[in-house]
């Protein structure tokens, strides 16, 4: 028997990279997910890459940090689906700028994006966790939460918020068999580190004992291990997936 079989995931930031890799692979593993992606475009695909999987999936396009449309969204996913038993927020954007030049719009942009937006799917799912006793919360965050990083004070906070946040669901809603945990991914080939120089990726790799950049797949399984029946005893962790960047 597959792992998360006939389980129903959402996962936000689903349309590429990291959460696409996750979605696929949760669905490689039994579950029928909801894809949330800002774009119909991007969403839309990979849901049809879930389907040709053999599992359900349902597209989403919308601004996680929209109140109001997540709210709408989660009434929806859970008439249509009948219940959710993973959630995976790991829509994240990133406005980099040193600090003396950062405008509040990249501030603000970046700490909807990446910490309101866990927060307002997390709620919206919370009393349906509660009410089933069970339910698993995985929040994307970053080794950047944990040891900053020049030019990159918005995705630092926002993800050690994020953090936080994780070890705080954790508490509250550990009594009723739900866990919450972080994934904190170190350098992963996406989109997002595919605009580094050549140089940039050079230093960067001087760093990481592993001597490579990690893949979206890395951070998928990772993912897996966390919505599995093996992890039932993890609650409240970061696990970070780095190569062995941060230790």
């Amino acid at each position: 028997m597959k792992q998360l079989e006939n389980q129903i995931a959402v996962v936000t930031g689903a349309g590429r990279g990291i959460g696409r890799a996750i979605a696929l692979k949760f669905a490689s593993e039994g579950a029928d997910v909801v894809c949330v992606s800002r774009t119909a475009e991007n969403s839309e695909k990979t849901a049809g890459e879930v389907r040709a999987l053999g599992r359900k999936a349902w597209a989403l396009a919308m601004d996680v940090a929209d109140g109001a449309a997540v709210s709408a969204a989660a009434e929806k996913i859970l008439t249509d689906c009948g219940k959710v038993d993973i959630l995976v927020n790991n829509a994240g954007v990133t406005r980099d700028g040193l600090l003396m030049r950062m405008s509040d719009a990249d501030w603000d942009a970046v700490l909807n994006t990446n910490l309101k937006g866990a927060f307002l799917f997390t709620k919206a799912f919370t009393r349906s966790f509660v009410k089933q006793r069970s339910g698993r919360i995985i929040n994307v965050a970053s080794i950047i939460g944990l040891i900053g990083n020049a030019g990159q004070a918005n995705y630092a906070a926002s993800k050690a918020g994020l953090i936080g946040f994780t070890q705080s669901v954790a508490k509250e809603l550990g009594s009723r068999g739900i866990t919450a945990n972080a994934l904190a991914p170190g350098f992963i080939e996406t989109d997002m580190t595919a605009a580094l120089s050549a140089e940039l990726k050079a230093n960067l790799l001087k760093q990481i004992p592993l001597n490579s950049l990690g893949q979206p797949e890395d951070i998928a399984n990772a993912a897996l291990f966390l919505a599995s029946p093996g992890a039932r005893y993890v609650t409240g962790q970061v696990l970070t997936v780095d190569g062995g960047m941060v230790m």
